[in-house]
């Protein structure tokens, strides 16, 4: 049966950690016990690290506590960082052959703050290859696989982090978005996962001052948790000179919050732009249910822009910003041959593209950002499911067609992400329920830029009301209770 150690929320770990209730020790042997009997069905965690090395680890958190130390947030509990970050000692592949054997020198900015608040760092959590594509497999670790049917996919890119949340094989997750990487995931999982606005959490990168479009976030299974990561994960770093300059103490405060009268728009398929596979608007449309007896008003609608124009801006943006770190793979023709055929797309379609027409995508960028700023002037939030379709089979790489549209990239299924992506706003993924084969699907809430508090505050009602997380334990869970 699963330790009562490894079902507390994450939350209620640290604080019985930090009364000595229960010591690091045990925390540890209790999560590396469970990680042992799950994570071979799903292939979530991995490089992970000596079980002796971690125990004594966690034993020098046991003896600071002992000393009087003032203990960090995440003092004692166990954490593996998704594979796109570098943790000083441990093996930082990011899903490539390129780098199988690479070890990392040094921590990110992120991971050095995770650090400093406390985690023990037990190895990484799995992400497709450059975390490329929704879908977690690679050639160095393979398929992670699907907390709730391990015939389908986990997602992506932050697949691992959301499979070992939903699984309990850690207390909170950290993972990146750009095209969904955390929304997509947390939906498909059955837990939270929050795309935070440019800025909100330092990334480090290769140019201090032309971000992508990417960002870190935190995963949980409820949003105190989220709230509590985010909080070490936020805040200004000299190195990051366009994160923002606001520490993450914002997010102690109180998520309580009367939402009579809030005004939420959903946009659903955006006019049908968007193909949907049959049920998932069912099962959306069924949550928006919960909006509305928290006091919410919900209405159709959406931003007045052209959907395709915005789209089509995201592919040039989306190729120049991924192929500046792959370029120097693709100029070595061995290096070369070791990537997957989605990078060397994204290289080759930037090395198409002039200075005039970054310039003229990014203007339609901006002009989309406005569409969205004017409607936050009507609406409070938006709401839009975080896939298009249900997890699919783990062993296709990318679907080629969603309710008889042809997808023409293997990114264009992810396209209900995209206008959150382009308009750099927040978006916090809830789960939104089941469909009737049984699988996940979520929820999108996207607030204005810069209103993290805002969605946490409505994602904790949310979650207080329908307690996904709480009341559907995957199978492999629930099977051994």
């Amino acid at each position: 049966m699963p330790s009562e150690i490894v079902m507390m929320d994450a939350g209620a770990l640290a604080g019985a950690i930090r009364a000595r209730k229960v010591s690091c020790v045990e925390v540890m042997n209790a999560y590396l016990d469970h990680i042992d009997r799950l994570n071979p069905k799903v292939n979530a965690i991995v490089a992970l690290q000596d079980r002796a090395g971690l125990i004594a680890q966690a034993r020098e958190r046991d003896d600071e506590l002992a000393r009087g130390t003032p203990a960090g947030p995440l003092h004692g509990l166990p954490h593996a960082v998704k594979d796109l970050a570098p943790v000083k000692g441990i093996r930082f592949t990011m899903g490539s052959p390129i780098l199988k054997d690479n070890v990392a020198a040094a921590d990110s900015v992120m991971v050095a703050r995770l650090r400093k608040a406390g985690a023990i760092f037990i190895g990484k959590t799995n992400t497709p290859e450059f975390g490329l594509g929704s879908n977690t497999y690679n050639p160095v670790y393979g398929i992670t696989r699907n907390a709730y049917d391990q015939s389908r996919s986990a997602g992506g890119s932050s697949g691992g982090a959301a499979v070992a949340l939903a699984l309990r094989m850690l207390p909170v997750a950290d993972g990146t978005d750009y095209a969904g990487s955390l929304r997509n995931p947390a939906g498909w999982n059955n837990v939270f996962g929050f795309r935070t606005s440019i800025g909100r959490v330092p990334a480090d990168g290769r140019d201090a001052f032309m971000p992508t479009m990417g960002v870190i976030g935190p995963m949980a299974r409820n949003v105190p948790d989220l709230a509590m990561l985010l909080g070490v994960q936020a805040g200004y770093d000299a190195r990051v000179p366009l994160s923002i300059a606001r520490d993450g103490a914002m997010f102690n405060a109180s998520l309580e919050r009367d939402f009579k009268g809030t005004r939420i728009a959903w946009t659903g398929d955006f006019d049908g732009f968007l193909p949907y596979e049959s049920g998932v608007l069912d099962v959306c449309k069924a949550a928006l249910k919960t909006f509305e007896a928290l006091g919410c008003i919900v209405e159709e609608a959406r931003p007045n822009f052209s959907m395709e124009a915005m789209w089509r801006a995201f592919l040039p943006l989306r190729a120049w910003q991924t192929a500046g770190p792959l370029l120097a793979h693709y100029r070595d023709p061995a290096r070369r041959a070791l990537l997957k055929p989605e990078a060397i797309f994204e290289v080759e379609s930037a090395l198409k593209l002039s200075a005039v027409d970054i310039t003229a995508a990014s203007s339609v960028r901006t002009q989309w950002y406005e569409a969205v700023r004017r409607f936050f002037e009507t609406y409070d939030y938006f709401i839009v499911p975080t896939a298009q379709l249900f997890p699919f089979d783990a062993n296709i790489h990318w679907p080629k067609q969603i309710a008889g549209t042809t997808m023409e990239t293997y990114h264009d299924w992810q396209k209900g992400v995209i206008p959150v992506t382009m308009a750099g706003l927040p978006a916090l993924a809830v789960p939104a329920g089941f469909g009737a084969a049984g699988l996940p699907m979520g929820l999108q809430i996207v607030g204005p830029n810069h209103g993290e508090l805002a969605c946490l505050q409505l994602a904790h009602a949310y979650d207080g009301a329908t307690g996904w997380t709480r009341q559907a334990l995957p199978p492999l869970i629930a099977a051994s209770q």
